[in-house]
């Protein structure tokens, strides 16, 4: 068994254009001095990572991984939810998520998509040269805007979507698979992939890769009312990033899941600061336990009441303190035996 890394916290919530947060060297300082032992980086941030030279430059990389050393920090993994998100684009959304793009690509939605292909695959190749074994990253969405079947959807729609979907990202799945580096798609709304049955409608046409796989954040999941203690019962084995993130879910009788288009402080499901909201991390931690989770617990600090340096301060004391050190010795070996053939036949009343 193993124990689970952390804690380490997720850096594109807090970058920003003054100090620290608005370098890779200064934040780093900050958060070692909250406590973390381990940064998430997003890739798209200019101010903290440049990839392009990570993807070309072995010398970039080691660097990199210097500056977090220097602050006695790890790299957990590297980001690409912002261009991930680019790969899929209905034209629904174009005109929104074309700031997540390059200047250059922006207002053109085959080079912006071939933009965000490269950009992902960039960050595979940065993954390898810096010794990560897994991607964070989102899978982006064709059939969101027929989640809910009204109008009635043509027939065909939502399988012709999920084909689409796999035939964009199986050639970055071989990428990664050439980087030995895991691709964990956050299963969040928003994205095509964004529960279990999702996720298998897209691993049955990626002919189950063994490089697509799955980030765990189980704030995502209160706010769909979906079970997040099965999930990690169903989908152990393919789980390779976990963000420790916090949410809660009250409905009313003026709204439910789907918000009433109010904002996140009105909103019946909100995200949270870790400890405010009603996820169960004690029977999180225990089930990544159980199930040998080898990887980091991630702060994605989000929350829609608190200001993020307090959530910040608040999140590694709380991580570390749900951190099971797992156990070399089963609790009753003290009343163990030694193994005895003809004790056992005895015992089972064999002659």
């Amino acid at each position: 068994m193993k124990t689970i890394k952390g804690p380490a916290i997720f850096l594109a919530q807090f970058a920003g254009d003054t100090a620290p947060f608005h370098s890779l060297d200064a934040i780093c300082g900050w958060v070692s001095g909250l406590g973390y032992k381990g940064i998430q980086v997003p890739s798209w941030d200019g101010r903290l990572f440049d990839l392009e030279k990570a993807a070309d430059s072995q010398d970039y990389c080691d660097e990199v991984a210097g500056v977090a050393a220097s602050h006695g920090l790890e790299i957990t993994e590297l980001s690409t939810h912002l261009q991930g998100q680019l790969v899929a684009v209905h034209p629904a959304y174009d005109a929104m998520f074309d700031g997540f793009a390059a200047e250059h690509v922006r207002g053109n939605p085959k080079a912006r998509q071939e933009w965000a292909v490269d950009q992902v695959k960039k960050a595979g190749t940065a993954s390898k040269r810096l010794g990560l074994n897994a991607h964070a990253s989102f899978s982006g969405a064709l059939a969101w805007p027929y989640i809910y079947p009204w109008p009635q959807r043509p027939a065909g729609l939502v399988e012709d979507a999920f084909d689409e979907l796999a035939r964009r990202w199986l050639p970055i799945l071989d990428h990664f698979d050439d980087c030995g580096v895991d691709v964990a798609y956050e299963i969040h709304p928003g994205e095509d992939l964004h529960d279990g049955i999702t996720y298998e409608m897209f691993l049955e046409r990626v002919n189950n890769h063994p490089r697509a796989n799955i980030l765990y954040d189980p704030s995502h999941f209160v706010l769909q009312c979906l079970d997040y203690l099965d999930y990690l019962d169903i989908y152990h084995e393919r789980i390779k990033c976990f963000h420790v993130k916090d949410a809660e879910f009250n409905p009313t009788g003026r709204q439910g899941v789907y918000g009433g288009y109010q904002s996140w402080v009105e909103r019946a499901g909100r995200f949270r600061s870790l400890g405010d909201g009603q996820v169960d991390f004690s029977a999180i931690f225990s089930k990544m336990a159980q199930y040998d989770f080898a990887g980091w617990a991630v702060l994605e600090w989000e929350c829609a009441l608190k200001h993020p340096e307090q959530g910040a301060a608040e999140g590694a004391p709380f991580i570390a303190d749900h951190i099971i050190r797992v156990t070399e010795h089963a609790f009753d070996d003290f009343a163990a035996g030694s193994a005895d053939r003809d004790l056992n036949r005895r015992v089972m009343g064999i002659d």
